[in-house]
């Protein structure tokens, strides 16, 4: 998702991390792989709602994202792979509850939509290696 999300005009940064866990550990790459301390892997995005709006930014999540699966995104299987959404506000909130609403009536996924919508406690910046992942490894 970080490199689908820096192609965004509008986007100004994207910074991979975990949040959603045990806040008082700072979580490593294996330490979120285990588990055991309920981080799921997550991006951070800084944006210009005067270019770019939330509802936006949605859009290409619930585009590129299986809302349908409860630990799994592709190959990757593992509670750190859930599908949440962190927000920041009221606002963002209610839109992205908004959205699973709509997206859920149109029966879009053909599957109940079990996307977390939870209030971002503390994202911790993964490890530089993780960082524009696709860029370093030549991946399209």
């Amino acid at each position: 998702m970080e490199a689908l999300f820096r192609q965004l005009d509008g986007v100004q940064d994207v910074t991979a991390g975990y949040c959603g866990g045990d806040d008082a550990l700072e979580p490593t790459y294996e330490s979120v792989c285990n588990g055991q301390e309920g981080h799921a892997e997550a991006v951070q995005i800084v944006f210009d709602p005067a270019i770019l709006s939330y509802a936006a930014l949605l859009e290409v999540f619930f585009s590129h994202h299986d809302p349908t699966t409860p630990n799994r995104q592709g190959p990757n299987v593992g509670s750190q792979y859930r599908s949440v959404i962190f927000f920041q506000s009221e606002e963002q909130e209610k839109n992205a509850l908004r959205r699973i609403s709509e997206l859920e009536e149109q029966g879009h996924f053909g599957a109940p939509i079990v996307t977390q919508v939870v209030p971002l406690q503390v994202f911790w910046q993964a490890e530089e290696y993780h960082q524009r992942y696709y860029e370093k490894h030549g991946i399209r």
